[in-house]
């Protein structure tokens, strides 16, 4: 499921009233519920009372000490005092029972036990009851503090919430399809009980296929159910499923009203969808400031789960590039290889152990993000003396796990080790220790000492901690350009605090000139980062196991928060008319939309591919003259090869331009010089353009003229005719000559064979018709 931070649902009566019967005449209507407890404005209690006798002493003591101001003050001040007395103190009065319309006695006793609120103790039908006297036993006094209605609502959500967390810890203990599939089911059910909760999980699973069938329509009327609720999850899908149109006609302005309403609701990905389309201007004005505050917001988030190893490996795998290369763009390991590494790490080689143990630690590369076995590769190579693995088990121990309990003593022996050998990592390490005092005492200077070690090496967590140090001025002089230089380095090596950094950096112009533009780009970057980037890795198996359906629906979803990748994959599965969810007349213009928004982003591919719809017409009119400005962008702009030739072609044939062959050469030459694989059919289109060029020369000369002015006498003598006479003679002499040797008799063996018919030659290679 996606992972974002919601507004809390309050799963509590809190909004329910009583009917106007329950209510005792003597009490006000205004009512508030905690934890199924009513809360009635009513008469006084004794500890009501109590309150008012202080409270009068307390106005005394003020009397005494106001004695210099007027009377109007002093009684605006009693007054207010008294409202806030008021407000302060709701009393819960008895419904039902021996003492209906009395106010609870809190605490009462009741089997020997004191009691500070309602309880179910004593009753087979759970309902909520308090006595109204402090001893029950002796005055038997009590009432009822909720209605029947509300004590059987209180019940069935208390059973939802039961089922649900059934739910939830079979979900998150198992990793196995078929345990979620059955964690899936005890979701269904308490969905079913109108649990909120188990309502968002299920109308997801619904929408992308995860553990259920997918079912938009289902999915939209959960959405709808959740949206009337309040729900900030339930809004941004709604949101979402008017954007692409699933399920639903599209509609921007409802989409922007939803994401706007669950991005108020606290809904990250809203307001992540919300950063993007200020920034992109899709269906708003185009404006830097806005997206920056909602980018900024997320990051903030994003930043403050990110660990010390600098968060997840994000796969962006794209599906085009996987078609033509299967395994090669996408930088997954294939399963034999792991084998092969495995192999050789079981056999002792200390590189393949902490090449793995990296593997296991982060994920990634078609790895699962496994603790348990990281720490066992790095324990091995660590044995061995490597000291690589040393850093990383100090880090481990440092940050502590499920497997590795954090030791801030055990993870220092491990860096100091690392540190001695030389190791950048355990450098960075233990300047950790020094400036946090983790096992050791604070040490400012040694912590210095060591990022710069680490720093010089080029590991990234030293060049963010020593840019950290500049940045704050922490046992060194403040110095922003130090500090930015040190950002910079770090976030070259993909660390994504350092981008968080230098985001911050920009935005308040703090070391640099101020730039919205280039914190925003940052500030995007690091929302990338967030856990809902797992989803692309989710989308694509979907689309590797044959679901090009769920695999769109996540990948339009994503398309939406702004990742170019999904964009273009999104577009490639619709291009490729593989998602049945969508209606055929619709494939292509959702296509174009989705290149549209990756070319925007700086994909060539999908720069080309907009050539390419508007030149054939897909999803649009056949428009040469924008096919050829895509083109003559992507050439331009990221030296694309193909669009090169491209351009070549259409000024071949004047297409969308005037026809210039000469132009259309220098293309040709330029898309072989962009790339060695544009040579051979550049070599073929030169022929024929040089057959065209040929044919287009003696078309624009007159032959009959040419020879006209030509003196045969002057150019050849007098005697040319002879001249020609003669080489024709001799010509014919050779041709006769040959001829006759031809003709010779051949000696031939006794007996004639038959004759072998001659066999036709394979249709291959038969000359057309």
């Amino acid at each position: 499921s996606l992972v974002d931070e919601e507004g809390n649902q309050d799963e509590s009566l809190e909004s329910k009233t009583l009917s106007a019967e329950d209510q005792v005449k003597d009490h006000s209507t205004g009512t508030r519920v905690v934890a199924g407890q009513i809360f009635l404005e009513s008469g006084k209690s004794d500890s009501q009372s109590e309150n008012e006798e202080n409270f009068q002493s307390q106005e005394e003591e003020k009397e005494n000490s106001l004695e210099e101001l007027n009377s109007l003050e002093v009684s605006k001040l009693l007054n207010k005092d008294l409202e806030e007395a008021e407000i302060q103190s709701p009393v819960l009065t008895a419904i039902g029972g021996t003492a209906d319309g009395e106010p609870c006695h809190f605490p009462f006793l009741f089997m020997e036990k004191e009691y500070a609120e309602c309880t179910a103790d004593g009753r087979e039908d759970g309902r909520l009851w308090c006595a109204t006297t402090y001893d029950y036993k002796k005055d038997q006094k009590w009432g009822f503090c909720e209605s029947e209605e509300q004590s059987n609502k209180r019940r069935q959500m208390q059973e939802a919430e039961d089922v649900y967390q059934i739910g939830m810890k079979i979900l998150n203990e198992s990793s196995k399809k078929a345990q979620k599939k059955v964690a899936y089911q005890y979701l269904l059910k308490a969905a079913d009980m109108n649990h909120t909760k188990a309502m968002e999980k299920v109308s997801y699973a619904l929408l992308f296929g995860d553990y259920l069938k997918q079912n938009i329509q289902s999915s939209k009327e959960l959405f709808e159910k959740l949206t009337e609720e309040g729900s900030p999850k339930g809004q941004m899908a709604l949101g979402f499923l008017y954007a692409s149109g699933l399920g639903v006609n599209s509609s921007q302005a409802k989409a922007l009203v939803y994401y706007t309403f669950g991005a108020l609701g606290g809904n990250l990905i809203a307001h992540m969808i919300l950063g993007y389309r200020y920034w992109a201007g899709i269906g708003v004005l185009q404006s830097c400031e806005s997206a920056l505050t909602h980018y900024r917001l997320v990051a903030n988030h994003v930043a403050s789960d990110i660990s010390l190893t600098g968060g997840t490996v994000v796969q962006r795998i794209r599906l085009a590039d996987e078609v033509e290369n299967p395994g090669m763009a996408s930088g997954m390991l294939e399963e034999d290889l792991i084998q092969y590494y495995q192999f050789l790490a079981e056999k002792g080689d200390v590189q393949a152990q902490v090449g793995l143990g990296q593997l296991h630690l982060h994920g990634g590369r078609g790895v699962e993000q496994n603790h348990q076995r990281a720490f066992e590769y790095f324990n091995q190579a660590a044995n061995a003396g490597n000291s690589h693995a040393m850093a990383f088990l100090g880090k481990m121990y440092s940050e502590g796990s499920d497997v590795v309990p954090q030791s801030n003593e055990t993870a220092l022996q491990y860096f100091k080790k690392a540190a001695d050998m030389g190791n950048p990592v355990g450098q960075s390490g233990l300047g950790m220790a020094y400036l946090y005092g983790r096992g050791v005492p604070v040490n400012y200077e040694l912590a210095l000492k060591y990022f710069q070690k680490a720093a010089e090496q080029g590991w990234v967590d030293g060049q963010l901690q020593l840019g950290s140090m500049y940045y704050n001025g922490i046992g060194v002089k403040k110095d922003y350009k130090q500090a930015l230089k040190y950002f910079n380095l770090a976030s070259q090596g993909g660390h994504i605090l350092a981008f968080y950094n230098l985001a911050q950096m920009h935005a308040t112009g703090t070391g640099v000139m101020r730039s919205c533009h280039t914190a925003v780009e940052l500030f995007k970057n690091v929302c990338e980062r967030g856990r809902w980037s797992e989803r692309l890795m989710t989308a694509y198996n979907s689309y590797k196991d044959g679901d090009s359906n769920s695999a769109v629906v996540q990948y339009l979803l994503l398309a939406e928060q702004g990742y170019e990748v999904a964009q273009s994959n999104a577009a490639f599965i619709l291009d490729q008319k593989e998602a049945s969810i969508v209606g055929e007349n619709e494939t292509y213009p959702r296509a174009l939309l989705h290149w549209n928004r990756a070319a925007s982003q700086g994909y060539t591919v999908a720069r080309i591919k907009l050539g390419d719809y508007h030149f054939y017409g897909f999803g649009t009119d056949v428009d040469y003259e924008t096919a050829f400005i895509h083109y003559r962008l992507a050439s331009e702009q990221q030296h694309s090869a193909q669009a090169m030739f491209n351009l070549g072609y259409m000024h071949e044939k004047g297409l969308g331009i005037k026809q210039d062959i000469h132009l259309a050469k220098r293309f040709y030459d330029m898309a072989a010089e962009a790339s060695p694989d544009a040579q051979v059919p550049v070599f073929l289109a030169l022929c024929k353009l040089g057959v065209i060029y040929s044919l287009q020369y003696i078309r624009e000369i007159n032959v009959r003229e040419v020879f006209s002015h030509i003196d045969m006498d002057q150019l050849l003598g007098p005697e040319w005719d002879l001249y020609l006479m003669t080489i024709i003679a001799l010509l014919l002499g050779t041709i006769i000559a040959y001829r006759q040797r031809q003709h010779q008799a051949i000696p031939r063996p006794a007996g004639l064979r038959p004759a072998v018919p001659q066999q036709e030659p394979p249709p291959e290679h038969q000359p057309p018709q």
